[in-house]
């Protein structure tokens, strides 16, 4: 399964050309109303990495495969979503399976973009669209918590999950997202979690989307957003997703220099995959063959048979042994027979951790 990430926010606040912007794909509608988006949009994005690059060429192969991130953008959410208000609650159950959030915030001014409030508002919009997450999950866990109250007459032993779902909803109904529950390593919360997949609980990445006037210096906007995401645990970047929608539109020459006139470093795409994959500590691992280089994502901490699973389930329950080159090793040498030559191969075993951009060629048994 590939990484997937959720877009949401208030109608209007540019979800959608965030989206655009992200996926390169120009398929989601944009227009200047509430509700625009009224099914839920799709994308799965290639991510680029000048490390596959290289190591294709380097062992003589046409084809690489990229490792992938899934983008979801919903309805825009409005105070009372979670009781059926809009159109943004028909979707949260859209966005449940995903890993993480990119909450996009309204921070620039534009008399014809309407918004749900005389102006935008950074920390009242942020509350708005929490408030709603915080009932749906609240929603989820009352629905929970009546079911365990008829099962655990027959079965003691869901006692501790209907203790634990208690917990649950005393904290929801406080107004408090489940990102700070801090039973949250509790096997009982974990097991409930993983069935309801709770989305106050999930990670989130704040998107502060900003004018142009702002591109070289940071929007007075970003230190709300900022106090709020450091409460919560959470990432911020900073992106113009109109500008970047522009700058879709261009070649790829074109596109660097006007990256650099406009004082952009990071494409809007780029921070949100570096971001995410830090977020969610994610890191990748490389393969290759006689016709393809490949990469692959991994937890990081992950060990070498759970990076082997990755690629078949076989790989990992007949493990043997790893021969590994980091990549910086692997592009010095030029080939893996040059590594060997030079003593730099790794022979690991099962408790060795993956490390980011390790050259990988697992051995097994079956």
């Amino acid at each position: 399964m590939p990484l997937q990430i959720g877009i949401i926010g208030l109608p209007n606040v540019g979800k959608s050309t965030l989206f655009n912007v992200l996926t390169q794909a120009q398929n989601a509608e944009v227009a200047n109303y509430p509700f625009c988006t009224i099914a839920p949009n799709q994308a799965v994005v290639p991510l680029s990495d000048d490390r596959l690059n290289k190591l294709a060429e380097l062992v003589g192969v046409d084809k690489s495969i990229k490792t992938t991130i899934e983008f979801w953008d919903i309805a825009g959410l409005v105070k009372g979503a979670s009781r059926g208000e809009g159109l943004g609650n028909q979707f949260l159950g859209t966005i449940r399976n995903t890993d993480a959030l990119l909450h996009v915030v309204r921070c620039f001014e534009d008399p014809n973009v309407v918004h749900i409030s005389d102006k935008p508002n950074p920390r009242e919009d942020i509350e708005i669209v929490q408030v709603e997450l915080v009932l749906a999950d609240l929603d989820q866990i009352t629905k929970k918590i009546e079911k365990l109250s008829r099962q655990v007459k027959g079965d003691k032993n869901l006692s501790t999950y209907l203790g634990m779902a208690e917990q649950i909803r005393e904290h929801l109904q406080s107004g408090n997202p489940l990102s700070t529950f801090k039973e949250s390593s509790d096997q009982a919360y974990k097991s409930l979690e993983l069935e309801l997949r709770f989305l106050s609980a999930k990670p989130v990445i704040y998107a502060a989307n900003i004018g142009e006037d702002y591109l070289s210096s940071e929007h007075p906007a970003l230190a709300v957003i900022r106090e709020i995401a450091k409460k919560e645990g959470a990432e911020v970047v900073q992106i113009s997703a109109l500008l970047e929608s522009d700058m879709n539109l261009l070649e790829d020459d074109e596109k660097s220099d006007y990256m650099e006139l406009s004082g952009i470093e990071v494409s809007g795409l780029e921070q949100v995959i570096q971001t995410g994959y830090r977020t969610l500590n994610l890191i990748s691992f490389f393969t290759y063959n006689d016709q393809e280089a490949r990469a692959w994502t991994v937890q990081k901490g992950a060990k070498a048979p759970e990076a082997a699973g990755h690629i078949h389930t076989d790989f990992q329950k007949g493990f043997i042994k790893a021969d590994v080159i980091p990549f910086a090793i692997f592009a010095a040498y030029g080939s893996t027979a040059a590594v060997k030559e030079a003593g730099k191969l790794q022979i690991e075993g099962k408790d060795y951790v993956v490390q980011d951009g390790d050259v990988i060629y697992f051995r097994f048994n079956v």
